[in-house]
């Protein structure tokens, strides 16, 4: 009995060392050793937290694996986000707004009239080109800026907010939505057009005056 005793306290000895110690976490691979850190981590600010309770190894578990898989949703909507304002801005760059010179030769007045037209008709797509269109061949005749077929979204931009910075920022946002309505094939949900249109008729008040009188 009593070696039997002694045995067990040799064995709690050697389980207790040092070296016995080193030579276990060594046994582990990194991510383990990162898991169990990272457990004790939290299961001691748990404590702090809350004193009254004292947290166990499973409750830590549990918990970091929520943070763990909020911190990778969180990356992944950022993600999102960076690819679609790429795109995005890669459409700004590279596509014309003005099409042909049929588009050009109309004024302002005729594609706004026209863009009501299509908006009566629930055709929001269409519409928010030519309403879009109507706005910046409406900045072409006030001399903000110089409507050419050639040009992008993002000259006009750049050429807009030499005149006045928040008049350009609110450009790049229409723009944004009229590259989705012209070249990202998807259609134009009711709401999207008329907060659209609302933005647009901030500016586009003068042409209606003219075709109403």
């Amino acid at each position: 009995m009593i070696n039997s005793s002694n045995a067990r306290d040799e064995i709690q000895k050697i389980l207790n060392d040092k070296e016995y110690k080193v030579y276990y976490n060594e046994s582990k691979n990194a991510l383990e050793l990162w898991w169990e850190n990272a457990k004790e981590w939290i299961a001691d600010q748990l404590a702090k937290l809350f004193p009254s309770i004292t947290p166990s190894n499973g409750t830590a578990g549990f918990i970091l694996i929520i943070i763990i898989v909020a911190v990778i949703a969180l990356l992944g909507i950022i993600v999102f986000f960076l690819v679609r304002n790429q795109y995005r801005n890669r459409l700004l760059r590279e596509k014309n707004p003005l099409q042909s010179m049929k588009e050009m030769d109309w004024s302002y007045q005729k594609h706004l009239m026209e863009a009501n037209k299509l908006g009566a008709l629930e055709e929001y797509t269409l519409s928010t080109r030519h309403l879009f269109l109507a706005l910046l061949l409406y900045f072409h005749d006030k001399g903000w800026l110089e409507a050419r077929i050639w040009k992008t979204n993002w000259e006009y931009y750049d050429e807009l907010r030499k005149e006045n910075q928040k008049w350009a920022d609110q450009f790049f946002n229409l723009a944004l939505l009229f590259d989705e309505a012209a070249y990202g094939e998807r259609e134009i949900k009711k709401e999207e057009y008329l907060a659209f249109r609302t933005e647009a008729m901030k500016w586009l008040n003068e042409a209606v005056e003219r075709t109403e009188g």
